[in-house]
């Protein structure tokens, strides 16, 4: 049964994301591969970041702390999801 709650869980996170970086790169991504990179393949920048931070915290209904925060975890949608997914079991 936890398995089935953690997938779920997973993959709202990861239609958030997908939702949070079309809204933030004002462009339809459809579907997003887990190595997708955020800033080479999809042209995110460091700007983009808090705005991609603050609309997946109001799509997710949780805040994310941000001393844990780490360029890294921007590296890839997987990455992303990764951290973000963790923060919201934390």
């Amino acid at each position: 049964m936890s398995d089935t709650i953690e997938t779920t869980d997973r993959t709202r996170v990861v239609a958030a994301i997908t939702e949070a970086l079309g809204a933030v790169l004002q462009r339809d991504l459809g579907d997003l591969a887990p190595e997708t990179e955020l800033f080479d393949t999809l042209g995110l920048d460091s700007t983009g970041v808090l705005d991609l931070l603050l609309r997946l915290e109001e799509l997710l209904d949780g805040e994310f702390d941000t001393d844990e925060l780490e360029m890294s975890h921007f590296a890839t949608v997987q990455s992303l999801a990764d951290f973000i997914t963790a923060e919201l079991d934390a």
